[in-house]
Parts: C-alpha cells; sequence; structure tokens
C-alpha cells in the first residue's frame, strides 16, 4: 500500500490514527469522520516516487509557454495490524 511520505526511515513500525471504517466478518463500523481509539500498525518498507506529470501552461499570441514536471514521492507500507477501539 503507498501512503504519503512520512519522512521515517525504512524498516520503522509507524501508527496510523485516522481509521475511516473497519470491517470485522461482516459487521462494518464507521467513522463520524474517524473513529475514536482505532490505530492501523504499518511497518515502512522503502520510499517511492509516482508517475510523473506533464504540466504545460501556453498563452496564444503572446509566446508564452512552460513546461514543467511533477513527481509525488511516496512510502510504500505493509500493514502488520488493525486494532479497533
Amino acid at each position: 500500500m503507498d501512503v504519503e511520505l512520512l519522512h521515517e526511515p525504512d524498516g520503522t513500525t509507524v501508527e496510523l490514527s485516522n481509521v475511516l471504517l473497519i470491517e470485522n466478518e461482516g459487521s462494518v463500523t464507521t467513522g463520524k469522520p474517524f473513529i475514536p481509539g482505532a490505530k492501523v500498525v504499518a511497518e515502512v518498507m522503502e520510499q517511492v516516487k509516482g508517475e510523473k506529470l506533464i504540466v504545460f501552461r501556453y498563452k496564444q499570441k503572446t509566446r508564452y509557454h512552460v513546461k514543467t514536471g511533477h513527481r509525488q514521492k511516496f512510502n510504500r507500507v505493509q500493514i502488520t495490524s488493525i486494532l479497533p477501539a
């Protein structure tokens, strides 16, 4: 699973506390907006970059054009456990 960059080194354990939904054997618990006390424990595997996006700005008749690119950085994590409230 890829999440936004966490600034954690590889191999560390991270707790994500903003849990929106938990499904357990058919019963679904939703938060409003988050489930209080619920946590997801994950291990950071590596840092990766997303696909390159090309941004091109152009204005006609003024000889204005700018081409730039962007690559978002992500952390690849492996979920080890989900702790309900």
